[in-house]
């Protein structure tokens, strides 16, 4: 079985997707993966290059993101936090645990997508992710 290929940064987007895109099909494709991802829990592989969910998106041009450098430099500041490497492989639902504990936990977002257009929605509700998670670690059990 093969892995299924991501981009580093891509953990983050998927955090935090509410339904927004660059166009429906983009949008309804993005659903569809991350269900796909939340089911099946596969073996991913980190890439620096387009990946399946870059396949839908209109700024890939003949698989390659018209935002090439800026889209590197969010999934490099991915795996230099994370203290991963490209091309690593592991289950899908470890690299979502390593994203929330080493980037949203740390309030590192901007720190990753500091010039993304969707950085206001993830802002957003990172306050909401750290609020919900500081309640919940003081709770005593």
């Amino acid at each position: 079985m093969s892995s299924f290929e991501l981009r580093p940064h891509h953990g983050l987007c998927i955090a935090f997707f509410e339904g927004k895109g660059y166009s429906p099909d983009f949008t309804r494709y993005m659903a569809e993966m991350i269900s796909y991802l939340e089911m099946h829990n596969p073996e991913i592989r980190l890439v620096l290059h387009t990946d399946r969910i870059c396949s839908a998106c209109p700024h890939n041009r003949n698989a390659v993101c018209d935002s090439a450098q800026k889209v590197l430099h969010y999934d490099k500041t991915v795996l230099s936090l994370c203290s991963l490497e490209n091309n690593q492989v592991l289950l899908w639902k470890d690299f979502q645990s390593l994203v929330r504990l080493k980037i949203l936990q740390q309030r590192r977002i901007s720190a990753v997508c500091r010039n993304c257009q969707w950085l206001f929605i993830c802002s957003e509700k990172q306050q909401k992710f750290l609020t919900f998670s500081d309640k919940y670690d003081k709770i005593e059990l």
